[in-house]
């Protein structure tokens, strides 16, 4: 028989991880300098600095799309970290 009070507990302390980790995330950066833009964004994606020296808008979109790239696998590097991940949390709520 399934607990119902110790999957919420579970789901707590998952939730109480994916807080931590965002908050990790939050002091993580990643410089990008490419086409003479320099982007410093958060890895929780929050561009902190964008600098141009006047290039394309071109220039700067592709910067930006690095930059945001770099910080998706932080964040996916911290999220691996999760005791169990998704699949625990799924795997616990879908037994009979």
């Amino acid at each position: 028989m399934i607990n119902p009070f110790q999957q919420i507990g579970e789901i707590k302390k998952m939730r109480d991880q994916a807080m931590a980790i965002q908050r990790e995330l939050e002091k993580e950066e990643v410089i990008v300098d490419k086409n003479g833009v320099h982007i410093v964004i958060t890895g929780d994606q929050k561009i902190k600095v964008l600098e141009s020296n006047g290039r394309s808008d071109d220039d700067i979109k592709e910067a930006v799309n690095e930059a945001v790239k770099k910080a998706q696998e932080v964040a996916a590097r911290k999220l691996s970290q999760m005791s169990g991940g998704l699949q625990g949390l799924l795997g616990g709520m879908g037994g009979k």
